[in-house]
């Protein structure tokens, strides 16, 4: 199962305080507390506290009523096009985020509230290549479509390359890297997945590294792919079992007689 991020929004690459704090602990899986950190009291703040929240949801699969507070809370007051876009994109990851983990069929606006980010985003926008990547996330999931995924992802991959958020390069590289290994094609795999781990482990993006060296030991031989495996385990309990979804990647086959 593939699972994305909001853009990279919060690393410390600015140096602002507020942020750094905000960055370590989302990275950590400490989403709560840092959107607490951002009173919603301007469109700027209650965008990224929706969105930590958002996210918080696809990683833990609970907190979804506030996720949806906070939402509408950004929704009310977005001013621009881009806040209002920005505001669709993450209405769109959430309905996304339920219909993807089984907990209702939101598939629809899902499709709808992405279209409405389309429609207010402009082309090279910041913005643009989250957006992108969540339609990939669509059409790779829910409209079972490689191909338009994969397009979508290219689009995403040189947004992010052009604005310089590595958070979501790590997206791209593995979601790309994704399909390559559905394809057979190892060699590009294990490149997206090496990529995708050597960013995190950068940035220090703790909560998506066991996802990363999962991926990425998917695509290996042993005595590499059970390192790797063993690696994500022990990262993935030392954050208390998130991503939950991750759970079942890691659970090795029940043997048979």
């Amino acid at each position: 199962m593939a699972h994305p991020a909001m853009s990279g929004t919060g690393t410390t690459a600015d140096d602002d305080p507020l942020q750094t704090a905000v960055w370590r602990l989302r990275s950590r899986a400490c989403w709560a507390d840092a959107a607490a950190l951002l009173p919603p009291t301007t469109p700027a703040a209650s965008l990224q506290r929706a969105a930590l929240l958002v996210e918080r949801c696809l990683y833990t699969e609970q907190g979804w009523e506030e996720a949806e507070d906070a939402l509408r809370t950004a929704e009310a007051q977005a001013q621009s096009d881009d806040e209002r876009g920005a505001a669709a994109c993450e209405r769109g990851q959430l309905a996304y985020a339920a219909t993807l983990l089984g907990v209702r069929d939101r598939a629809d606006e899902a499709r709808a509230a992405l279209g409405r980010a389309a429609a207010l985003i402009a082309p090279g926008a910041p913005g643009r290549a989250l957006l992108d990547f969540r339609r990939g996330l669509l059409a790779e999931n829910l409209a079972r479509s490689p191909q338009a995924a994969r397009a979508a992802y290219r689009r995403a991959h040189a947004g992010a390359t052009a604005h310089d958020d590595p958070l979501l390069l790590s997206f791209t590289w593995r979601h790309l890297a994704g399909l390559a290994l559905r394809d057979g094609e190892l060699a590009e795999a294990r490149h997206g997945f090496s990529e995708s781990l050597r960013i995190r482990e950068e940035l220090g993006y703790l909560v998506g590294t066991a996802p990363a060296l999962a991926s990425l030991a998917d695509a290996e031989t042993d005595p590499e792919a059970t390192r790797l495996r063993t690696e994500a385990t022990r990262l993935f309990r030392l954050l208390g079992g998130v991503p939950t979804w991750l759970a079942r990647q890691l659970t090795p086959p029940t043997a048979t007689t």
